[in-house]
């Protein structure tokens, strides 16, 4: 359906593809994964004919309709909601307005051309367009007082969910988007999972978020080494299946047949927990396509995260009674937080509303004051906290990554110019790049600076305020087993489903008439018809 001939691209003497041939069949979803800077981004411009490649050329199959989620959120403002979904077939918007044009202008002279255009409007379902591109945007949590809102005049997520509704309207042959779970719900975006789940169609996807590819993807394709490899199957099994095979390559005396038999041993046990998974759909038969040969070790390098604590904390951790807070337009936040936080929770702090979250944070570290309310740390705690915005961390531009991490070393041997070298090659910032400027990093490079200064605090409580953003899978991987296996106290706010799941042993979600509070994996506690109840009056 949609092809790639001899694509290269090429940056100055920086090659990004490298005479790539690959192509996308009706009926997959691909997961486009890569290292930040591998070119994800880049490679669905040239896909979707916004960027030319430097050499080479994408085919797509005459007769087939291509729909890009769109990352100009400006480009649609003065169109209302639903005028900006019906955009999303460009064909058919453009035959209604041709139509609407005529009959303001009716003679009859025109009549016959009204006449043939409802014809080819009809033929394209043209009459339950307003009603498929309304339902649409119900289902994405756009209310129907807002369908003739203009876009302008929307606020950013509400915005963002429109644009998604417009790539997904008219059911396109192929369907092409980049994060498209950024500024979505957990609920939007099971629905998402879902609709994706049962498209019977061509979708190609980037995304960080590794429960949505696994949810949605029937293979992985992989950037490296300026190519591009399709393999079946999801991320989990991609990342799971690399791994085996770099520990495989690792044992070089391991005989071939004990290494094709434990790789095929892996693939049954992946088959039947994908089996058993709820997302698992007819169309999904991707374990029949899973071969031994395809699994190959990745390039990839993971930071090593690990947090350590000086000493562990005492029963008392910490205790918040009716803590409440408004931001400076008088907006409540939260009121009435009773909280009593247990030596090892692992809570998952959550909200409709991020502002809540951040502000929550902000409060117990001590940046800001609550309205009401009091909260106490335990007297053998220490905290290190991960603000969403770590602008204030990297105001002196000039210092170098060595002299930014040396003002949080601890002892004497760690201020050392060796030691902290070390540091930072282990989370990926290797010879010149530690000597890079802060001022020139990027989101992700800031992020893995701060979670190195994590590390050296050696706290026995950590807070952690959307940690994933910014992070290449490589890093959210590293990050989320390091939380696993750390014996302290934590306390995290993320839209990464898989991270929330497979950490929080505690949810606690926070909204303006109190808290919401369950020891629970997180889908149990989505499901949990109780906990479903008591969000609606909370947030009623």
């Amino acid at each position: 359906m949609l092809s790639v001939s001899n694509l290269s691209v090429q940056f100055g003497k920086r090659v990004l593809f490298d005479e790539v041939n690959t192509k996308f069949t009706q009926g997959n979803c691909y997961g486009i994964i890569g290292a930040n800077g591998a070119g994800k981004s880049t490679f669905l411009k040239i896909l979707s004919g916004k960027q030319e490649p430097t050499s080479g050329q994408v085919h797509l199959e005459p007769g087939k309709r291509m729909s890009v989620l769109t990352q100009d959120h400006y480009a649609f403002d003065e169109y209302n909601a639903l005028e900006a979904v019906l955009m999303g077939n460009k064909e058919l918007h453009k035959i209604k307005s041709e139509i609407d044009a005529l009959y303001a202008d009716y003679t009859d002279e025109n009549a016959e051309k009204i006449g043939e255009l409802q014809v080819r409007f009809e033929e394209m379902d043209g009459w339950n367009a307003d009603a498929s591109a309304a339902s649409l945007l119900s289902n994405l949590g756009i209310k129907e007082e807002d369908h003739y809102t203009l876009l302008s005049e929307l606020d950013s997520k509400k915005k963002v969910r429109v644009l998604l509704a417009q790539a997904l309207f008219g059911n396109p042959d192929v369907l092409i988007m980049d994060e498209p779970t950024n500024d979505l719900d957990f609920e939007t975006i099971a629905w998402l999972e879902n609709f994706l789940a049962n498209y019977d169609n061509t979708v190609i996807v980037v995304s960080h978020d590794r429960h949505f590819l696994d949810a949605v993807c029937t293979h992985i394709s992989d950037i490296d080494f300026g190519k591009i490899n399709h393999f079946s199957g999801n991320y989990t099994f991609w990342y799971e299946s690399s791994q085996l095979a770099a520990k495989q390559r690792a044992q070089q005396n391991k005989k071939a047949e004990d290494k094709k038999k434990e790789l095929e041993e892996f693939i049954r046990r992946f088959s039947a927990n994908v089996a058993k998974s709820k997302q698992a759909t007819s169309r999904k038969k991707m374990i029949e396509k899973l071969n031994v040969d395809e699994i190959k070790p990745s390039s990839r390098r993971y930071p090593a995260i690990i947090f350590e604590r000086d000493r562990e904390a005492g029963d008392q951790i910490l205790n918040i009674e009716g803590l409440s807070k408004k931001d400076a337009e008088g907006e409540l936040l939260f009121s009435n937080v009773d909280i009593n936080l247990n030596r090892g929770d692992k809570v998952a702090v959550i909200s409709k509303n991020s502002k809540a979250t951040t502000a929550f944070y902000q409060v117990i570290s001590g940046n800001e004051e609550a309205d009401s309310g009091k909260y106490s740390w335990g007297v053998t705690t220490t905290q290190s906290y991960l603000p969403a915005d770590n602008s204030a961390y990297f105001q002196n531009g000039e210092l170098n990554l060595v002299d930014w991490l040396r003002q949080y070393a601890q002892t004497e041997e760690e201020r050392e110019e060796v030691f902290l070298r070390g540091f930072l090659g282990k989370m990926i910032f290797s010879g010149e790049e530690a000597l890079k400027k802060s001022n020139v990093l990027s989101g992700g490079e800031k992020v893995r600076c701060m979670l190195s200064r994590m590390m050296m605090t050696r706290a026995n409580i950590l807070m952690l305020d959307e940690p994933t953003n910014h992070l290449d899978l490589e890093s959210i991987q590293a990050l989320n087993n390091s939380l696993i296996n750390f014996k302290g106290t934590v306390l995290f706010t993320t839209h990464d489903h898989e991270f929330a799941q497979t950490v929080a042993n505690r949810i606690i979600e926070i909204t303006p008439k109190g808290v919401i509070d369950k020891y629970s994996t997180f889908d149990d506690y989505l499901d949990d018809p109780k906990v479903k109840e008591l969000r609606e009056q909370m947030y009623s």
